[in-house]
């Protein structure tokens, strides 16, 4: 089976460019890649490129980190928890989130 990216977000005449980091499930031969799509892959362990490397790390500091879960559900119910919190605080994600690089200029 042949994977195809899907470009029916992109306007007509438009290029568009995906960032991906180099997970195992991101990289195939496979992949047929449309003309009016540009892959970059991210540099091997680069959370300065990938924020949201940073909202895991964030994630785990602030409550998920040093527990003992008594089985997997208490596991599963501990980070939607954490999960909701932190989308409960825009902010805090757009700190997180922010590269003073990416809005140079603006």
């Amino acid at each position: 089976m042949r994977k195809i990216l899907d470009t029916t977000n992109v306007a007509a005449r438009a290029h568009a460019v995906v960032l991906m980091d180099r997970a195992g499930w991101h990289m195939t031969d496979k992949l047929k890649v449309p003309k009016n799509l540009t892959i970059i892959l991210l540099p091997s362990r680069s959370p300065e490129l990938n924020p949201v490397e940073n909202i895991w790390q964030y994630l785990r500091q602030n409550w998920l980190s040093n527990r003992l879960f008594e089985d997997y559900d208490a596991i599963l119910e501990a980070g939607c928890e954490a999960w909701n919190r932190l989308i409960a605080q825009p902010q805090t994600i757009r700190s997180i989130g922010m590269r003073d690089w990416a809005h140079a200029g603006q």
